[in-house]
């Protein structure tokens, strides 16, 4: 007879990249929500989002935030427009409890103000749904307080209870999006993430670690033990390219895959030739440089050294706000790093990033 170890189960789950046209369709639609408060996401992020007038943006708001779970795939979609005909197909109860699911994935917020994603719990769902004030209660328990517009849930909780009502919503406002935003956007943007799934799928990842590949395909430094403790929960792991994020990372739970979004790009090293994705990726680091208080910052950091973000907002006679803003874009395009110091955050110039910036302009106007 065979021995015991004739089947090895993987300790680690699965890393693929794929073009996952639902998911990515969403994150560019959740990214519209953020466009004011975070700079460094693309054009079309921020032109779409100012386009949108205040009874759009409230309506997406309550479709993208409200019902996000009611929204958000189970699994992979050859196109949005399918996934949308999908949820038109559905049983309206049915998509309302795939939220309530979600939801019942997140225990309680501990002391510290963190809450935990693991397996569906046992919950009195019509105690939950019996008023609006009885449903606030569940979610606040869940999310933190600066997490939840209690206005918009309370508009939530009268669709969440009306599941026609909900999905009717949720499906004349994707498409509404879709056809009137999207779908010129997508098809546009479709043969740079095919070239960049092409370009990750030639690589071998068995060699890697989880956590190293994630570094590898997103080509950024992540705070290991963060990422680690997030990786190791998925049963899948899915990286998805966008042309929308700019220098940061999406992340999407469906079930049990975890879905990371990063700025479309090129593996280092690669030989694969695609133009439009080199330049996509030198349009987000110019842009991080394309404003005159990121320079600010960049020399006062060089001549002074590493300094706290207060030290930075004092310095440089910034509000705080702005300086959040201008430092997580930076920290995420890779010019400064960061790290904790006498528990604030302090940041260091990162030469090389910029000395490889440099040479990628070049090289790319030479070839």
């Amino acid at each position: 007879m065979p021995g015991q170890d004739f089947i090895v189960i993987p300790d680690a789950a699965p890393v693929t990249v794929a073009l996952e046209p639902a998911q990515s369709a969403l994150h560019s639609l959740l990214l519209l929500l953020r466009a004011e408060s975070i700079s460094g996401f693309s054009d079309w992020v921020t032109r779409t989002a100012s386009a949108l007038t205040p009874q759009e943006r409230r309506r997406h708001e309550l479709v993208i935030l409200g019902l996000h779970y009611a929204v958000l795939p189970e699994k992979s979609w050859p196109s949005f427009p399918a996934y949308i005909d999908h949820l038109t197909s559905c049983n309206p109860i049915a998509l309302r409890d795939k939220m309530l699911t979600t939801y019942s994935r997140f225990a309680p917020m501990l002391e510290g103000g963190k809450n935990h994603y693991g397996e569906p719990q046992m919950i009195d769902w019509d105690e939950v749904l019996k008023d609006a004030d009885s449903y606030l209660e569940f979610l606040s328990e869940r999310f933190c307080e600066d997490a939840l517009d209690e206005e918009l849930e309370r508009e939530a909780y009268s669709y969440v209870i009306d599941p026609p009502a909900m999905q009717d919503l949720i499906i004349s406002h994707l498409r509404k999006m879709w056809d009137e935003h999207l779908a010129p956007e997508w098809e546009q943007v479709k043969p740079m993430l095919q070239d960049a799934v092409r370009a990750f799928q030639q690589i071998d990842f068995s060699s890697m670690s989880q956590f190293q590949a994630a570094q590898f395909i997103t080509g950024q430094e992540l705070e290991k033990e963060k990422w680690e403790k997030v990786l190791e929960k998925a049963k899948k792991v899915i990286f998805v390219p966008t042309a929308h994020v700019g220098p940061y990372l999406g992340k999407f739970w469906t079930g049990d895959t975890l879905c990371v979004l990063f700025g479309a790009r090129l593996p280092e090293g690669s030989q694969f030739h695609a133009p439009d994705l080199s330049r996509a990726e030198i349009v987000v680091r110019l842009n991080a440089l394309a404003d005159d208080n990121r320079l600010r910052i960049l020399k006062h950091i060089s001549e002074k050294g590493e300094l706290s973000s207060q030290e930075i907002m004092t310095g440089l006679g910034l509000s705080q706000s702005a300086t959040s803003r201008h430092l997580k874009q930076l920290s995420a395009t890779g010019y400064l790093s960061e790290r904790r110091c006498n528990g604030a955050k302090c940041y260091q110039l990162n030469t090389e990033r910029i000395e490889n910036t440099l040479q990628a302009v070049s090289s790319f106007l030479s070839t």
